[in-house]
């Protein structure tokens, strides 16, 4: 039987039946007309070696609907840049790099920094940030939507999924977060499986009713990276510059936007990209170090709720979550185990561990400072202190690509 259930707030659009592809992007292509849509990929250098990048390009070759691709490049000589911008030049779309790295942008991001205003660390987030900022500068676009450049799986059907229900007027949503299934030959999606979920219904348990943890909690995928959003939105939103950005960004939409205006969507039938190491052990890499951040951004956002995080509170979170983990890992062993899966006990009792020592860290942290790091300064602000700031990033922008 076809799902169609809707789940918390955040309206739910399933993928029910086979959908019509040519019929969604037909439509699409008429509501770009007065919406324009671009379409911004967070690349690093070495994913244009990999078969996924090489496989997205193909599938974008044929959509017609995307008006720009914006592909905002990670760490990149000018060598490597130079190889990116042909490797790029076969879609059809206006497409754009933005050289984060370069000298152009490097004093850009100096000067705004000299202001004293916050641009986060190297990485996505920031990479995303100036994205925004170009995208902006073009003074010409509706919405952004966004996904990573490691999806093995992916197909055309993903970005017009994505895509319309922001972009369709009878629709009107200012964000859309993509969900999907992430399953091989085992259930994959640790993170969100074993971290989020339990932990945000451990925070349920004790701190109770909380409109912000329902929000939070209604979203099927929390963590995926693909979302459109509309641009006045984007454009007052922060981010965080770390592995929170997904946490931040929903935290940023609850704030800035009314629920009704926010639903989710299935864009594919199942999902495959890289998988990070666990790093149990060392709590500065892979999904220990995503743990802690994402439960840093999840505390901070719900202390600027007015949640106060005490010892107790953090040590009875502590235990709540590994007893409600454990008891939603059982179920995960039970799904896997009715669908013939393989599913290692093992692993997944040590990634809990694992989480248990990320939220306890990220909970130490809250209680030392509870502002912590902060998020990476809004458009808005940036454009209140700098006047002129979207026409130079516009400008060195299109010089890089020239």
């Amino acid at each position: 039987m076809s799902d169609f259930y809707q789940t918390g707030v955040v309206a739910t659009l399933h993928r029910l039946g086979k959908p019509s592809l040519d019929k969604i992007e037909e439509e699409l292509t008429w509501y770009s007309v007065e919406r324009p849509i671009a379409l911004l990929l967070p690349s690093l250098y070495s994913e244009l070696e990999g078969d996924a990048l090489q496989r997205i390009v193909a599938c974008l070759r044929e959509v017609k609907y995307l008006k720009e691709v914006v592909v905002t490049l990670g760490p990149a000589s000018e060598e490597e840049f130079t190889r990116a911008r042909r490797f790029f030049s076969v879609l059809p779309q206006r497409t754009s790099l933005i050289w984060n790295t370069g000298p152009r942008l490097s004093a850009i991001y100096e000067a705004i920094r000299q202001a004293g205003l916050y641009i986060g660390e190297e990485g996505k987030g920031r990479s995303v940030w100036m994205a925004y900022g170009y995208i902006l500068s073009r003074q010409y676009f509706h919405s952004v939507a966004l996904h990573d450049c490691d999806i093995v799986s992916y197909g055309r059907d993903l970005p017009a999924r994505l895509c319309y229900p922001v972009t369709n007027p009878k629709l009107n949503y200012y964000f859309c977060k993509g969900f999907y299934s992430r399953v091989t030959d085992r259930l994959h999606g640790r993170v969100t499986r074993l971290l989020v979920t339990p932990l945000l219904r451990s925070l349920v348990k004790i701190i109770g009713h909380h409109p912000l943890l329902v929000f939070f909690d209604s979203f099927r995928y929390p963590l995926a990276g693909e979302f459109s959003i509309e641009l006045d939105l984007a454009r007052a939103s922060r981010i965080p510059g770390d592995w929170g950005l997904e946490v931040g960004v929903l935290a940023e939409v609850y704030r800035n936007t009314a629920t009704r205006r926010v639903c989710q969507i299935d864009i594919a039938e199942n999902y495959e990209h890289k998988h990070q190491a666990l790093s149990s052990e060392d709590p500065g890499k892979g999904l220990h170090k995503m743990s802690i951040d994402i439960c840093k951004t999840l505390f901070r956002t719900l202390a600027s709720e007015g949640i106060v995080f005490t010892d107790g509170l953090c040590k009875t979170l502590v235990a709540t979550y590994m007893q409600t983990a454990k008891e939603m890992l059982k179920c995960f062993h039970d799904d896997a185990a009715v669908n013939g899966l393989f599913f290692d006990r093992h692993e997944e009792s040590l990634a809990v561990e694992t989480f248990t020592s990320g939220v306890r860290k990220a909970g130490e942290r809250i209680m030392q400072d509870p502002l912590g790091v902060p998020l990476i300064t809004s458009w808005d602000r940036v454009m209140s202190a700098f006047p002129d700031i979207l026409d130079r990033i516009g400008g060195a922008v299109e010089t890089d690509n020239t």
